[in-house]
């Protein structure tokens, strides 16, 4: 039975791939209409519903995509067999896996960077000066939507969100409407702040890395994202009582080396922005070389660590080292999402399958051609409301419309902020009514979807109308 196998696949799907060759002469195959092609559309669909109930079934969202992934593009190896062209489809798939390989190892090293300044206390330091300080209920909710729109564009817009909820659920203990009120800002704001920075998501790296727009010209979104966590958060602020909670005492210090650690991330930022834009390079060289200098320092880190123990007690060698356990990055490295960068993964490599088998094509036609570009990246923003803005930017850069600059911006824009529209459409919301549970929840988001829905309308005419040039 076991010889029988690749003879009973090949009568199944060689009539399709000879068929597909009739109609384009050679090299890549139309599968579109034939079982290949609608199987492994079908398989991608059936996945991408495990990732969207993932909340409900705890199933992490990489599982299904990856398992998706290897057999859509078995299928398609199956179907280049028969024809007996398996070298063309080899170099697709080892083209995306290319573009996957760059943005994991640039990936990587900003979530070590990131998780590095977590264990070094540098975003427990800022919650608690905000506890401490204060402010009135008002005060925080501004304050915490503008930090998180400020931080976002370096830090991933999940750990802003989180960072920012610890202090809103520290200061709003017993008051529920607040907590809800400013996690919905905290959401809008950490996804507008994420769309005016090749740093911010993972949808702008792509569209970086790619090369469609450079660095500079990402800031041009910065008045338009702005207007996206303004709109809503001054019809939301009405909402907040003007009272003020009583202020903490407690204040924690940063440990030893924070400042070095971020003043290294800013370099690496920087190389990574000069590799990219001086020497052509590829961005992740720069940011590899800069977790190199990290990992440098984490050394020097573990080696001194120990050197005042012997003068002072525990308490007192904590603060004046940093640390009693030796730092070690390679600890931080492991603390990677690996569940989002293998669900990347994934999904890069269904989307490509996809694309290669020519539904990418259909789809861009009917979208950029038929309705308009415009039309299009607007209904793109929508859609990543309710699947992850990932797969949708990734199909859009691999269709490769022929767009004007400011379209290509009006679609990183939508993106980027449409995942606001709904408490589930990023990771942001996600984690919040995790931390938030019972408070932050997905009906008391939807309730304020109208404002938001308003600034989301706002930031695209604004764009339209400040980048009217690049259009």
């Amino acid at each position: 039975m076991k010889n029988k196998l690749p003879f009973l696949i090949a009568a199944l799907f060689a009539p399709a791939a000879w068929a597909a060759d009739a109609h384009t002469g050679g090299g890549a195959l139309d599968l579109t209409t034939h079982d290949i092609g609608i199987a492994a559309l079908v398989l991608f669909v059936i996945a991408y519903g495990f990732v969207i109930a993932e909340e409900f079934l705890h199933l992490r969202k990489s599982k299904p995509v990856v398992v998706a992934a290897g057999i859509i593009w078995a299928l398609v190896g199956t179907a280049y067999a028969m024809h007996g062209s398996t070298e063309y489809a080899v170099e697709v798939l080892r083209h995306n896996f290319l573009e996957y390989g760059e943005l994991l190892l640039f990936l990587l090293a900003a979530m070590t960077y990131i998780n590095t300044l977590q264990e070094r206390e540098v975003f427990n330091a800022l919650r608690s000066w905000l506890i401490s300080s204060g402010f009135s209920l008002r005060s925080l909710f501004w304050l915490t939507g503008l930090l998180a729109f400020f931080i976002s564009p370096l830090a991933d817009n999940l750990t802003t969100a989180l960072i920012m909820g610890a202090v809103v659920m520290a200061v709003g203990a017993g008051n529920p409407k607040f907590i809800t009120v400013a996690c919905i800002n905290i959401v809008v704001a950490a996804n507008a702040g994420g769309a005016f920075s090749p740093f911010g998501d993972i949808t702008t790296l792509m569209v970086w890395q790619k090369g469609i727009i450079d660095f500079w010209s990402f800031f041009s979104l910065i008045i338009p994202s702005a207007v996206n966590f303004l709109v809503p958060a001054a019809c939301m602020h009405f909402a907040i009582p003007d009272v003020r909670p009583a202020a903490t005492t407690d204040k924690l210090g940063m440990k030893r080396g924070a400042w070095v650690i971020m003043a290294l991330f800013l370099v690496t930022i920087t190389t990574a922005v000069s590799f990219h834009n001086f020497l052509r390079l590829p961005p992740m060289l720069g940011m590899m070389t800069g977790l190199a200098c990290l990992q440098i320092f984490g050394f020097y880190l573990r080696k001194t660590h120990h050197r005042n123990l012997p003068n002072y007690s525990v308490e007192k060698a904590n603060e004046m080292v940093g640390d009693v356990t030796a730092f070690e990055v390679f600890r931080q490295i492991s603390r990677a999402e690996w569940d989002t960068l293998l669900f990347f993964y994934g999904v890069v490599l269904c989307v490509g399958g996809l694309g290669f088998i020519g539904y990418l094509e259909l789809v861009s036609k009917l979208m950029y051609v038929d309705m308009g570009p415009t039309f299009a990246n607007v209904m793109v923003g929508l859609m990543s409301a309710i699947v992850d803005n990932i797969p949708v930017m990734f199909a859009v850069l691999t269709m490769g419309p022929d767009m004007s600059q400011g379209q290509w911006l009006l679609v990183t824009l939508t993106a980027g902020v449409g995942g606001s529209l709904l408490s589930i459409g990023s990771a942001a919301g996600v984690a919040l009514m995790g931390q938030a549970r019972g408070t932050y929840t997905f009906f008391s988001h939807l309730k304020w979807m109208p404002v938001i829905a308003l600034g989301y309308a706002a930031s695209i005419l604004i764009h339209m109308w400040v980048n009217a040039s690049q259009f």
